[in-house]
């Protein structure tokens, strides 16, 4: 049987628990033992961001509408999201990962994966330092985070999210095998409800009877990605981790927790990536000419469309058009959606003066709109200021 080689790397994985909620009950205590979610307003369609862990207990997740979550817990304290603030805490804890390593690959902000390998004859054992970046978050920020460390990102965001909250799970390289092989194979990333039936029927219910297979025999039980799924059981995870200053595209992306049919929510949802994503690349004082839209159906299937425009670009209009236009064309009727995400690519520096010469009044006018929404969620946060129908999301 063919036998993978499992790489030697050590990555650490940080996951704040419950962040939004987390610091909203650290700056209130008055919170602290009560079920509490962030999110938007119940009359206007709004979604949960986060749910402390006793609202986790009623049922209560991310991405649930907010009416919902009410009609669960009546009582349920709802707060609003101040995401200047968090994004603030944000940079004081990347500020604590990079004591450590400057190899920092931020998901978002509340969860980054570092690549610790060369840290540990500078700062001791991978435990010490997942211990001292823990123990800093808690001491600076009182704030909970979960860690996990193992030979690649895909056990190590298991070994994070496997203890929630305040978990600490450290993997070595001889106990991935002894780790990984009692899980049920919907910890594999891309293993959904349609997949988890067909290993069912294989009578596959964990990664261990996974790896038992042949690759050839995963492949032949399930299609094109069985070589994937057959290649995670073992532990085997190439994606090296990227520093956000060395990344090729700017890209946003979110995973419901509950899939998503309603198109004008989603659309919303997308318009509000696109307003991240051109924001950060016009901070890099970037113009980029290839836009991606990436969307994750109900069924785990992935699909991702790209288009380039003929002229490169930093303003948000003209590219929530193109991303739109791709939606629109590549979203069947009635299917629900797990992921959505945009990015933006094929950058270059180029001179506002130099750009300005070709422009068209009204992309002048755009691009003033950008500069000062821009100012605005600088000064008093970017949730103060949206364009119109990111608020339906």
């Amino acid at each position: 049987m063919q036998q993978p080689t499992l790489s030697h790397q050590t990555i650490l994985h940080a996951d704040m628990d419950a962040f939004y909620a987390s610091v909203e009950a650290r700056d209130n205590p008055e919170l602290h033992d009560k079920p509490l979610i962030v999110g938007g307003n119940a009359t206007q369609r709004g979604v949960v961001a986060a749910a402390n862990y006793i609202a986790r207990t009623y049922g209560i997740h991310s991405a649930m509408p907010t009416k919902t979550a009410l009609k669960l817990c009546p009582h349920v304290m709802l707060l609003p999201p101040r995401i200047k603030h968090y994004a603030e805490i944000s940079q004081h804890i990347r500020a604590i990962f990079a004591r450590f390593t400057p190899l920092i690959e931020p998901l978002s902000l509340d969860e980054a994966f570092l690549n610790i390998s060369g840290s540990l004859k500078l700062f001791g054992s991978a435990e010490h330092i997942g211990r001292s970046i823990q123990q800093a978050i808690k001491k600076e920020l009182n704030l909970p985070v979960s860690i996990g460390i193992a030979p690649n990102k895909f056990i190590a965001k298991i070994a994070s999210d496997i203890d929630k909250p305040h978990g600490f799970v450290c993997i070595a390289a001889e106990e991935v095998q002894s780790f990984l092989d009692p899980l049920p194979i919907e910890r594999i990333w891309g293993v959904g409800r349609v997949t988890t039936q067909r290993f069912a029927k294989a009578n596959l219910h964990t990664m261990g009877a996974v790896r038992c297979l042949t690759k050839e025999a995963a492949t032949s039980l399930l299609g094109k990605h069985g070589g994937h799924f057959w290649k995670l059981a073992h532990g085997i995870d190439e994606r090296p981790v990227v520093p956000e200053h060395k990344a090729k595209s700017i890209s946003h992306e979110t995973t419901f927790s509950v899939d998503i049919k309603d198109r004008e929510i989603l659309s919303a949802w997308l318009l509000d990536l696109t307003e991240q994503v051109m924001r950060r690349v016009r901070q890099k004082k970037f113009k980029g000419r290839t836009i991606h839209l990436k969307l994750r159906f109900d069924n785990f299937t992935t699909i991702t469309r790209s288009h380039t425009l003929k002229h490169s670009t930093d303003v948000t209009q003209v590219v929530w058009q193109a991303v739109q236009q791709m939606f629109e064309k590549h979203l069947p009727p009635q299917q629900s959606i797990r992921l959505v995400g945009m990015g933006m690519d094929g950058f270059g520096h180029v001179s506002e003066k130099q750009a300005e010469l070709f422009e068209a009044p009204e992309l002048k006018k755009q691009r003033t709109v950008d500069h000062i929404v821009d100012h605005i969620q600088t000064r008093f946060g970017s949730n103060i200021l949206k364009r119109g129908s990111s608020h339906k999301k």
